[in-house]
This record gives C-alpha cells, structure tokens and sequence, in this order.
C-alpha cells in the first residue's frame, strides 16, 4: 500500500476505535510509557494513546501523526483536559524534527518507510534527543512474515540487531525482541530498544 493507501487504512481503523471508545496501550506503548518524561515527542502516535497518558502524568507532548482523524482526537482530549499536548498532522516520510527533547518515541512506525527514509528519520531522532534523554524506538525486523499491509518495495525489516547496533555510543537501558501471531499464519517480529544520549 501506499504511503496515502497507508494513511487512510488507519484513519478508518481511528475512527472505529474513536466509536467503540477503544483507548487502552498496546504492549509496546505499556512499557514505553515510564520513559516518556519531559518534552516528549511522539512520531507516528496514531490515536495519540501514549501521548495522552504521558500529558497526563505531566510531560509536555508534541503528537505527530499524519491520520486527520488521530489528530483532532488528540487536540479534543488536550482541550477537554487542558493537556500539554499538542497534535501535529503531519508527512512523516520527510517530517524534519523541529527543536530538542528529552523523550523521542517513534513505536510502529520506521517499517512503513523505504529503508532510504527510515534511515533518514531515525538519524534525524537520534540529533534531536537532548544529552541525557531517551529515544523508545520499536521496528520489524527480518522474520516477520505478515507484510501484507505493505507496498512492495516500499517498508523496511531492519536486520536482527541492526537498531541496537545503530544506538552505539548510547546507553541501552532496555533492548527486546518479541514474536506476535498475525493474519494467515504468519508472524510479527519486533525489535524494540530505549537508548540513553550520553
């Protein structure tokens, strides 16, 4: 699928979890949340559920998605509840990350890029988490049988230990590998990491 095919399947799949009011954490965002402090941002955040817990527990969060749905949700909840939160729509295949944090988090989202762009996007993470601050960075890696959802040629499976390898120089405070079941028999592989920029 293409980047827009891409972006409408999940404004549809928004949209249905807006109406079954369906907002809890996926695994990944569960242990990602303790990490998220300070200025936050949150790159491909979809319904923006970790975004909103991180606000809550009192981080300053930008939430960058490029689903309109996503993001007037986001805005909705940091209105209701007088957030700092901010929802950003947003072309995250070229997105240039504007400004330093202390927290960077982009869960789910690298594989939907050509390598060239995921490449470019996890540099541009990387320059932009201040001294001392976190990156939570979780990809597919090779193993992953269920691609159904991508456009050939266009998603990215990073090698077994290739973001670990990328996050050299930094302190890894957490680095997990993890299978899920998938549609059709097939499986997911992730590879997820929390570096600290020293």
């Amino acid at each position: 699928m293409d980047a827009n095919h891409s972006v409408s399947f999940f404004d549809k799949q928004f949209q249905k979890q807006i109406s079954e009011q369906s907002f809890a954490l996926n695994p990944f965002e569960e242990a990602a949340l303790p990490h998220l402090t300070g200025s936050v941002l949150d790159l491909g955040c979809g319904l923006g559920n970790l975004s909103i817990e991180a606000a809550r527990r009192g981080a300053s969060v930008v939430a960058v998605d490029a689903s309109p749905t996503a993001v007037a949700h986001i805005q909705r909840v940091a209105e209701q509840e007088k957030l700092a939160l901010q929802g950003v729509r947003a072309d995250l295949s070229n997105y240039r990350i504007d400004g330093q944090f202390d927290t960077i988090a982009a869960i789910g989202l690298l594989m939907f890029f050509e390598r060239e762009q995921a490449l470019a996007l996890l540099d541009e993470i990387q320059q932009h988490v201040k001294p001392g601050g976190r990156a939570v960075v979780n990809v597919l890696i090779e193993g992953t049988t269920f691609i159904g959802m991508f456009q050939p040629g266009h998603y990215t499976l990073f090698d077994h230990d290739e973001l670990a390898q990328r996050f050299a120089g930094w302190r890894m405070l957490e680095h997990t590998y993890q299978t899920f079941p998938a549609p059709e028999n097939t499986e997911k592989v992730f590879a997820t990491i929390v570096a600290e920029k020293v």
